[in-house]
């Protein structure tokens, strides 16, 4: 299988930021899948049962939160 890699940042408020992961965690959890638009197209991602959670916080100069999920 080809590599496929997306990386998107935008600019947004935190309420849409919210919207967003809302909607990723509503369709991992009812879809067992989540999907990502690109190009005009759509890519839907199949997600096993159990996953790694990371979650990494920076505070400094600039602040950071990543959430990762790994399977």
């Amino acid at each position: 299988m080809d590599l496929f890699e997306m990386d998107e940042t935008r600019t947004m408020t935190r309420e849409e930021a919210a919207t967003k992961l809302r909607a990723l965690a509503d369709s991992l959890a009812k879809h067992n899948s989540i999907e990502f638009e690109r190009d005009g197209g759509r890519i839907t991602v199949a997600v096993p049962d159990e996953v790694h959670l990371k979650v990494e916080v920076e505070l400094g100069e600039e602040n950071e939160v990543e959430i990762e999920l790994t399977w």
